[in-house]
C-alpha cells in the first residue's frame, strides 16, 4: 500500500444503510402551506406505530392506485422487503421532512403543480384520507467527521436539506445553495451558524432549463485533504457538470452524494434504462 492509499483511509465516508421495508396505510391528519408552491402533509394514525426514520435523505413511496380504493395490487411483505404485483401501481418518491417517534407522525412535503396524481392528492385530498406509504428502504449515513458539507439542489431537494440541517451538530460549516422559483418560495431553516446560504431564482424559467446550480458550484471552493461533502439532489441533468466539479476538487467515492430526484420531461415513476443504471451504481455506492 502507498503512503497515499494509507492517508486515504483516515478520510470519513458517507456508507449507504439498508432496514427492512414495510407498507402501511396512512392517514392524512393534517395540510399546511409551507411556501405559495410547497405544501406540508402530515400523517398518523395507528397503522404509523412502529415507523422508522433514520436518516435526512431517506424516502418513502406514496401509492395511487387506479381506482384509489383497488387494493390488489399494492404491495406485500415478503421479509424484509416488498413484493410488488405487476403491474406495478403508480407512486411518487417523497423524502420524509419530520418523524416524531412519539406520536408516530410524519411530515412529508410536496411541491405543487398543475396536473399530477400526487399534487392532485395533496391539494384535494379530505383530512382523514388514507394512503398506502411504502418504506423507507434506505439512506445514505453522512459521519459528522465531514466537518465541512456543501448542500445543493432544487425545491424537490429542500425537505433533505432542510432536515439535514437541523439534525447537524452545530459546529459544522459549510454552505447550501438551493434553486427556486422566485423569493416567495425561499423558506426559514434550522441549521448551524457556520453555514452559508445562497437561494437561487429561477424568475420564470421552467425548472430543469437553467446552470444557475453548476454556476454557482462552480465558485465554491471546496476544501483539501479530506473531512469535506457534497451532496446533490434535484434535476437528473445536473449531475453532469456536479460531477465534474466534484472531481476537480479531488473528492473520492463516498465523499459525495449527487442524486437525480427527476427528469425533466418525464413524468411518473417508470424509470429509464439510464436511471436505472444510475440507480444500482447509487445502490452500491459506485457513483463518483
Amino acid at each position: 500500500m502507498s503512503e497515499q492509499d494509507a492517508q486515504d483511509t483516515t478520510r470519513p465516508r458517507a456508507e449507504l444503510r439498508r432496514w427492512p421495508v414495510r407498507i402501511r396505510e396512512a392517514r392524512l391528519i393534517r395540510r399546511a402551506t409551507v411556501t405559495p408552491r410547497m405544501l406540508r402533509l402530515t400523517f398518523g394514525g395507528p397503522a404509523m406505530t412502529g415507523f422508522e426514520s433514520h436518516i435526512a435523505d431517506e424516502h418513502v413511496k406514496l401509492l395511487f392506485p387506479e381506482p384509489f380504493d383497488d387494493t390488489s395490487r399494492i404491495p406485500v411483505p415478503d421479509g424484509d422487503r416488498l413484493r410488488w404485483p405487476r403491474p406495478i401501481v403508480p407512486s411518487r418518491d417523497y423524502t420524509v421532512r419530520r418523524h416524531d417517534p412519539a406520536t408516530g407522525e410524519v411530515d412529508i412535503d410536496v411541491v405543487a403543480h398543475e396536473g399530477g396524481v400526487a399534487s392532485t392528492w395533496a391539494r384535494e385530498a379530505a383530512i382523514g384520507s388514507t394512503i398506502w406509504m411504502a418504506g423507507p428502504p434506505r439512506g445514505v449515513h453522512v459521519p459528522d467527521a465531514f466537518q465541512w458539507q456543501a448542500l445543493l439542489g432544487d425545491e424537490t431537494a429542500l425537505p433533505a436539506i432542510a432536515r439535514r440541517l437541523a439534525e447537524l451538530p452545530r459546529d459544522i460549516r459549510g454552505v447550501v445553495v438551493i434553486e427556486v422559483a422566485d423569493a416567495a418560495e425561499e423558506q426559514p431553516m434550522d441549521m448551524p451558524e457556520g453555514f452559508e446560504v445562497r437561494w437561487l431564482h429561477r424568475d420564470g424559467r421552467p425548472a430543469g432549463t437553467t446552470t444557475l446550480l453548476a454556476d454557482a458550484a462552480a465558485d465554491i471552493a471546496i476544501p483539501a485533504g479530506g473531512g469535506a461533502y457534497v451532496w446533490y439532489g434535484g434535476e437528473q441533468g445536473m449531475i453532469r457538470p456536479l460531477r465534474a466539479w466534484v472531481r476537480r476538487a479531488g473528492l473520492e467515492r463516498g465523499e459525495f452524494d449527487l442524486t437525480g430526484y427527476w427528469r425533466r420531461g418525464e413524468r411518473g415513476n417508470q424509470p429509464s434504462a439510464g436511471d436505472v443504471v444510475h440507480a444500482v451504481a447509487h445502490a452500491l455506492h459506485l457513483t463518483d
